[in-house]
């Protein structure tokens, strides 16, 4: 059985959207414009603002954020250690934390997909 990972690579990757990341009106403004409980725009907001970061990345940093998500998600495990502490510009509670990461999970394999047919 696989040792549980830690969340903690996750605060990273999800601090664009956390108050204590450096002040840019811009992507405040992109991130409170969006209602995240919709999964359109929660996509969307994921496109614009974790795309081209995740994108640096390198392949096994990548695979182990998509690691991490699919085994809490696998484990039936709540996030609410991850999202407990975290203020965002998020202008709407997230009402499903689950649905949340299943939406990022999915965006993120995207991205990678994406990567690997572009090199």
């Amino acid at each position: 059985m696989k040792p549980k990972p830690s969340m903690m690579p996750l605060i990273g990757l999800l601090f664009v959207f956390n108050i204590e990341n450096v002040s840019d009106e811009k992507r405040e403004e992109i991130i409170v414009s969006k209602n995240i409980n919709i999964d359109s725009e929660l996509s969307e907001l994921f496109d614009v603002l974790l795309k081209p970061e995740f994108l640096r990345y390198p392949p096994g940093a990548q695979d182990k954020y998509i690691e991490v998500i699919s085994y809490y998600l696998e484990a039936g495990d709540s996030f609410d250690d991850l999202f407990e502490d975290m203020d965002t510009y998020f202008d709407q509670e997230i009402y499903d934390q689950r649905h949340f990461m299943e939406v990022l999970l999915n965006c993120l394999r995207c991205y990678q997909l994406e990567s690997v047919s572009e090199s």
